[in-house]
This record gives structure tokens, C-alpha cells and sequence, in this order.
């Protein structure tokens, strides 16, 4: 597996630079799941994101009875667990691969390595995360709003 074309293909890492994308793939540990084994659960306390190589992975939530409830699918070159990265707060959700999975994990500390050397990378990396999850709460409010008409 090239590390390195994951990793340029994925809409987290635009705007960076060959040097930045090289330096971010040699960063990220490759992890292996089979199907139906999970990345992480809703309530742990996360230090990384993912991006899917191959494979698909299911993301789920409890809802208020404790049964879980899926919210999307996602297959390559997506990513998910930024939102830990961003606000070291709990997983809000339940990861689990769907199929057999491989992702590159990229640690907070990853990260801090990774700003101490190319800081308008960085910036542009969380600006990419700023973007997308903007993206997914406009498109979650809209789902909201047609479910109430």
C-alpha cells in the first residue's frame, strides 16, 4: 500500500505541499480491522483520525433507548475521528468495520510532530477539518428540517 497516495487523495490533506503530504504519510500507522470489529467506541476518549485505504466502515450511534443506530457509511478516501482531534472531547459515535478494513491512523501527537516542522500544513489541514464538518452539519440541518416538513 502507498501511504503516500492515500493520504494525497483525501480532502484533508488539500492545499498541502509534496513535502507536507510526504511527511504526514510516513507519520500515519497503517492498522488492519476485519469485518464487524470496531476502531472505537462512542464514549472513548479520543487521540486520533482515520482514513479508510480499503474497505468500508459503518458509523453508529446509541439513541436515547441504547440501541444503535447507524448515521452513514464510509469507503476511501474519506476520514473520521477529526472531531476528537479538534476538541479532545469523547467519541461521539461508534466506528466498526463493515467489511474488511484498512485505515492510516494519524495520532495528536502525529499532528504536533507534524506543526512543529510545517506549520502552514497544519493550518491548512484544520482548515480542511473546518470545512468538512461545516459541510456535514449543513447537510445534517437539512436532513433535520425535510424530516420535519
Amino acid at each position: 500500500m502507498e501511504k503516500l497516495a492515500i493520504i494525497s487523495s483525501s480532502p484533508l490533506f488539500e492545499m498541502l505541499s509534496s513535502t507536507e503530504l510526504a511527511h504526514l504519510a510516513e507519520l500515519a500507522e497503517q492498522r488492519r480491522y476485519a469485518d464487524g470489529e470496531l476502531v472505537f467506541e462512542e464514549g472513548e476518549l479520543g487521540d486520533s483520525l482515520y482514513v479508510i485505504v480499503r474497505g468500508e466502515v459503518e458509523v453508529v450511534r446509541s439513541d436515547s433507548g441504547g440501541i444503535l443506530r447507524p448515521l452513514t457509511v464510509l469507503t476511501a478516501p474519506d476520514f473520521f475521528g477529526e472531531m476528537s482531534v479538534i476538541d479532545k472531547e469523547y467519541r461521539s459515535a461508534t466506528v466498526r468495520a463493515r467489511t474488511e478494513a484498512v485505515l492510516l491512523r494519524l495520532t495528536t501527537q502525529h499532528l504536533a510532530t507534524f506543526r512543529q516542522t510545517h506549520r502552514d500544513g497544519f493550518t491548512f489541514v484544520v482548515i480542511n477539518i473546518a470545512r468538512i464538518l461545516s459541510a456535514r452539519v449543513r447537510e445534517a440541518n437539512a436532513r433535520l428540517t425535510a424530516r420535519q416538513a
